[in-house]
């Protein structure tokens, strides 16, 4: 808004706060405004009268002209838009006919316009929008621009997934696993769907448990014991059948025992190679392939590599020759199982322990085979393998001669305050034979010991490799 003041000889309101000068006659002159001489401001009327009251008594000096005094006070009403008053008076020059005309031009901050909310605005956002300064509305115009953009971007095919794209119905939902559940889906004719029981879903958690992924290489756990009988090589082939029956990766499992050990019997014989072959043929071995005719596998897809045979040859077996198989089997298998055999002082147990990520110690149910099992996690902290001990697992074999006599539960009590848990093997008749294995025909029982072990084995594998 623009008001143009100015002082004629009978100055008049004309009804919306603007004084315009009279016409003094027919072909009165209008008075000429210089340049610059405008008076810019929305203030309300009556600050009219605070500007009058500050100007100084004569504005003619400065001017070279007459002036105004303080008491040419301009009085406008925005009510009704007539003038209330205007007077002129103290004239310094007698005789002028017609005084010269000043204007005040008085320069005010502009005040800071409104941003026009963008069209389909409107709301909260238009407000937000009026009070931001230009730099910022730009930068959240090209946030908002970004983010638009993102928004649109083209998927991949990978986005296409069944539970995107299917309608669950009762043509499309899987049918249920559970005897009972199973039933029930049938007799209604697909009408209820009960899901899986509880028993289905328990076994699909501890599959999840198995499956850990790792990065970086191999995984090395040796199973160990100072003392013979307890059941170490039983155990390893159940821990790795376990393993081997719910992951997708290779798993295998290497007899290690320089006295020679029992392991490769406890599968269907596929190959009568043995480490002392591996050794012999590790520079020829270029691939998978070349690796998987010297092994036996089986019907949980457990690799097993037997050890000699010929007990001429076994105490060659060195820790040197288990490094080379180490090193190969490190090329082909997530993770490496070591059925280390009798005793912890060979030069095989040294470089078995140097590779180890974690541990299972095997103890029988009597005292003696308790004890040893004890000592020997005192010789591997004495050794400086603490960390290894504090991540152990103890595989406890309740099917070993006097285990009906001794408290279990106090052998339990008392690894569990040096070791991270502790899993009861309990009796099978499979495995009481000494004879192959078939993991899908052991006792419930007997095969959920073995994938609790082998759960709790892998939860203590680190999943990046270390340094």
């Amino acid at each position: 808004m623009t008001d143009r003041r100015t002082d004629d000889a009978q100055p008049h309101d004309e009804g919306d706060g603007q004084l315009a000068p009279a016409e003094t006659g027919a072909g009165a002159a209008t008075t000429a405004t210089r340049p610059g001489d405008e008076y810019h401001s929305e203030l309300p009327p009556h600050t009219f009268d605070n500007l009058a009251a500050a100007l100084p008594d004569s504005l003619g000096a400065p001017l070279g002209s007459p002036g105004l005094t303080r008491s040419a006070v301009l009085r406008t009403s925005a009510a009704d838009g007539s003038a209330r008053g205007a007077t002129r008076s103290d004239v310094s020059a007698p005789g002028t006919t017609h005084p010269g005309t000043h204007t005040i031009e008085i320069v005010t901050p502009q005040r800071a316009r409104e941003v026009a909310a963008p069209l389909g605005v409107s709301g909260t956002a238009a407000a937000a929008l009026s009070l931001s300064t230009g730099p910022t509305n730009a930068a959240t115009a090209s946030r908002r621009d970004r983010s638009r953009a993102d928004a649109l971007a083209p998927e991949s095919a990978s986005m296409l997934t069944s539970d995107r794209l299917l309608e669950v119905n009762r043509k499309t939902r899987r049918p249920p696993n559970g005897s009972w559940n199973r039933f029930v889906y049938r007799a209604s004719f697909h009408l209820i769907n009960l899901g899986d029981s509880a028993a289905v879903r328990a076994h699909q958690a501890m599959d999840e448990r198995i499956r850990k992924q790792f990065e970086g290489g191999a995984r090395f756990v040796p199973i160990l014991t100072r003392k013979g009988g307890v059941g170490k090589t039983t155990v390893t082939a159940l821990l790795g059948m376990a393993m081997a029956d719910a992951r997708e990766d290779r798993i295998i499992a290497v007899d290690a025992n320089p006295d020679r050990g029992t392991l490769s019997e406890r599968v269907s014989k596929q190959t009568r190679s043995t480490v002392r072959d591996v050794v012999t043929k590790a520079a020829s071995i270029g691939g998978f392939t070349d690796f998987s005719v010297l092994v036996s596998r089986d019907e949980t897809r457990l690799d097993i590599l037997a050890s000699d045979t010929d007990p001429l040859l076994s105490e060659a077996f060195d820790e040197n020759d288990y490094n080379v198989v180490a090193d190969l089997a490190a090329r082909f298998y997530s993770i490496v199982l070591t059925d280390c055999g009798t005793g912890i002082v060979h030069s095989v147990m040294r470089a078995t322990l140097q590779r180890a990520d974690s541990i299972v110690i095997v103890s029988g149910g009597s005292v003696d085979e308790a004890r040893l099992a004890s000592e020997t996690l005192t010789w591997l902290e004495a050794n400086g393998y603490g960390e290894l001990v504090r991540n152990a697992i103890v595989a406890l074999n309740t099917a070993t001669q006097g285990t009906n006599l001794v408290k279990l539960e106090e052998i339990e009590s008392h690894f569990r305050s040096r070791v991270r848990e502790i899993v009861r093997i309990p009796y099978d008749p499979q495995l009481a034979a000494g004879s192959v294995v078939s993991f899908k025909d052991l006792k419930p029982i007997t095969r959920l010991a073995a994938r609790t072990l082998a759960a709790l084995v892998v939860e203590g594998l680190p999943a990046e490799r270390r340094v």
